[in-house]
């Protein structure tokens, strides 16, 4: 079993290199992936946001044994629409989870006034919470505002997509140090170089970092192959399957 804990499908192809779903299938057909937890794509249009999560939620309906549907809300749209979103991809989508992105929304994770009423919406309705963790905008989605987040909902699960990374350079001792004080953190190891991301597995424990390939961003096969190839090197067989599936299982609540 193999579950891809970060791949996006959009609508159309008119931004950058999106893909529609048919081709992510074909993707995680060519990979060997078995499930994909399924976000909306970057580059990121308000316009697009109702239409996008809709496409989402038809292309769930159409392969429901391979993608894993994940809500995204915009602090900017104004929380009575938010609140909105939310209700939506959870109750009528049956998404597992709602995504914040800072780093495309610019906002603050931690912000009183536009995430955190959000957030609490979220988990309220008893679900995972993701968040974008790069050190492509910094100041935004810093690691340390997840541990604050993380800390005030101690019941919530979050995941912290890319573990500081998404750039050149990164923030993954900090997301290792927020997953150290916060058991209800799991790190999603996409868009992170191979040294920091074995050494999150080492230091935190294979069953609180899962595989993610950031497709169509990466390629999904050689992002399989590069895990594939530390994991005989570095870790045991059953590392391996938290790793590759179980992780992100058991922070999304999937029976095994």
């Amino acid at each position: 079993m193999i579950i891809d804990a970060d791949v996006h499908i959009s609508p159309t192809r008119e931004s950058g290199n999106s893909i529609l779903v048919e081709e992510l299938i074909e993707r995680m057909d060519d990979a060997g992936v078995d499930k994909g937890l399924t976000w909306i794509q970057p580059p990121y249009v308000r316009s697009l946001l109702d239409n996008s999560l809709k496409y989402l939620y038809e292309s769930v309906k159409r392969f429901p044994d391979r993608l894993l549907g994940f809500g995204w809300v915009d602090p900017n749209l104004g929380l009575d629409r938010c609140f909105d979103t939310i209700r939506r991809c959870i109750e009528e989508y049956g998404f597992y989870g709602v995504k914040l992105n800072g780093a495309q929304n610019t906002f603050y994770l931690d912000d009183e006034t536009t995430s955190i009423p959000l957030i609490e919406a979220i988990s309220r309705l008893g679900k995972p919470v993701a968040f974008h963790c790069g050190a492509d905008v910094r100041d935004y989605t810093h690691p340390f505002l997840i541990a604050k987040v993380a800390k005030r909902f101690p019941e919530t699960q979050f995941l912290m997509v890319h573990m500081g990374g998404a750039a050149f350079d990164d923030f993954s001792r900090s997301a290792i140090q927020a997953a150290n004080e916060c058991p209800n953190l799991t790190l999603i190891g996409s868009a992170i170089r191979s040294i920091p991301l074995i050494g999150a597995i080492k230091e935190l424990g294979s069953h609180r970092v899962a595989f993610g390939s950031d497709t169509p961003f990466e390629l999904m096969y050689l992002e399989i192959r590069k895990y594939q190839a530390f994991i005989e090197k570095e870790f045991t067989p059953e590392d391996g399957e938290n790793i590759m599936w179980r992780t992100i299982a058991g922070a999304l609540g999937l029976t095994p």
